[in-house]
């Protein structure tokens, strides 16, 4: 059972955003002070969130922006080197990877969606007051 949060809860997606075992919503974080990616599946029925960094070599690991899962979609698999993890525990499951397991993000879903909680290590990036989001595409 996952500790309560102690941390005040950051918004992240709408609990309609991730359908089971597909595309995952892909957000931005502070781990150390460095700023990476990190994702939220739904496996299972319940939201799960890690850093997106795989263990055996520190790289990205989705193949497409948000797609983490094999072609089966029974394990998050990274694109660089194989090395495959049980969605629902970030434990390693095969290749390069060892006894490692990705980093666990804590999230939560509530009737009004899915919240992330930061972490002494995980924390939110501040874009400041004059950043503006440009999409591309």
């Amino acid at each position: 059972m996952p500790k309560t949060p102690t941390t005040a809860a950051i918004p992240l997606c709408a609990a309609s955003a991730l359908r089971e075992r597909g595309r995952a919503h892909v957000w931005s974080v502070l781990l150390d002070g460095e700023p990476v990616s990190a994702f939220a599946l739904r496996i299972d029925g319940v939201v799960v969130a890690y850093i997106n960094r795989c263990v055996h070599v520190a790289a990205e690991m989705d193949w497409n922006v948000g797609e983490f899962l094999d072609q089966d979609r029974r394990h998050i698999v990274c694109s660089l080197h194989g090395a495959s993890y049980s969605p629902g525990t970030g434990r390693c499951a095969g290749g390069p990877c060892g006894n490692g397991g990705l980093t666990r993000v804590q999230v939560r879903e509530t009737k009004d969606g899915v919240a992330w909680y930061p972490a002494d290590n995980i924390q939110p990036i501040d874009f400041g007051p004059n950043f503006e989001v440009t999409h591309h595409g």
